[in-house]
């Protein structure tokens, strides 16, 4: 890659200097726990209080960027189809009768109803919550909602953000509907919608919840939707049967593929597994991702030329990978 070296990092030469002079003493990826062979949770590094974190004046910078350059995207509550109701329903004073498996189907059903394009659930682990949050309640359902490919594939420029944002509304509303329908049935549920972060990490908990194997770029890659998706999440101590993870091909696919680390302008995607946090897995330097990612506000050029994200391409793949598997 070429560019100029700060503070121990390769950055590309056309980044604002005003946003590289925000760049904090740390890097990214130390916090993320690159290279640490111990498993622990995540630390708060992106889409959480500024006030807390040590690339915060960078999120700042962002937004404001954004703000100034695409407006239709500031007002989340009631612009592009909002993001539902704000105040949780009540929870019942009785609980209702069920078992696990019957409440799965039925909660299932209807986030199905509830503007959701796929759901399952996982039981909330430990080293999913960041530090300095507490998650007590036993399970996780992953919401997903798809995006528009089309919109999606104009990244970095404003329509993508436009979608992405969209789609983050229309995952929230699922979710608090989902959360609401939990809770007048005599169950405590919380639901957390993008793009500010909640007490979790939502993609290993969508992956345990089978929505789809970790891709090279860092997201994950749905047998149906490819990458072209957002997530949202409801916490809940409704009891549920968990789903198992779902693998298709797409994890062993991404070891010769090169699509999005060529298509990536700073670089930041590696050809080769990583250990952070314990876990060995497809890791995107955030150093590298975060100042380009900031001056398109939000990039996504690495999930949108995904194979697996492509309408044309993707279930074509998915019956390859599916014979290759038998």
């Amino acid at each position: 890659m070429t560019g100029h070296a700060f503070d121990g990092r390769v950055l590309d030469a056309s980044i604002d200097p005003e946003q590289l002079s925000l760049f904090p003493d740390i890097s990214g990826n130390t916090i993320n726990g690159l290279g640490e062979s111990a498993v622990r949770p995540p630390s708060p590094i992106y889409w959480q209080d500024p006030r807390s974190l040590a690339h915060g004046r960078l999120q700042n910078w962002m937004l404001e960027k954004t703000r100034r350059d695409v407006p239709e995207i500031m007002e989340m509550r009631h612009g592009l189809g909002g993001r539902g109701n704000e105040e949780r329903a009540p929870v019942a004073d009785h609980r209702a009768d069920g078992t696990a498996a019957g409440f799965t189907t039925q909660v299932k059903a209807y986030a199905l109803t509830a503007e959701a394009d796929d759901v399952g659930i996982a039981r909330m682990r430990p080293e999913w919550v960041y530090e300095g949050h507490t998650v007590e309640l036993p399970n996780v359902i992953i919401v997903l909602v798809r995006m528009d490919h089309a919109e999606l594939a104009t990244a970095p420029e404003p329509p993508s953000v436009v979608e992405v944002m969209r789609q983050y509304n229309r995952g929230t509303r699922a979710a608090r509907a989902v959360a609401d329908w939990i809770r007048q049935r005599g169950f405590q549920a919380v639901p957390h919608g993008g793009p500010v972060g909640g007490p979790l990490v939502m993609v290993p908990a969508a992956i345990a919840a089978g929505m789809g194997e970790l891709g090279k770029h860092g997201s994950i890659i749905h047998r149906r939707f490819g990458s072209s998706f957002r997530l949202a999440a409801v916490l809940t101590d409704m009891p549920l049967d968990v789903d198992t993870p779902d693998a298709f091909g797409a994890d062993g696919f991404c070891e010769n593929c090169q699509v999005c680390s060529r298509a990536c302008p700073p670089d930041a995607i590696a050809d080769h597994r990583q250990t952070v946090r314990g876990v060995g897995k497809w890791y995107v330097d955030f150093d590298r991702c975060v100042p380009y990612f900031n001056q398109t506000y939000g990039c996504g050029i690495c999930i949108a030329v995904c194979p697996w994200s492509r309408p044309e391409v993707g279930p074509k793949l998915l019956q390859k990978m599916l014979r290759r598997l038998e």
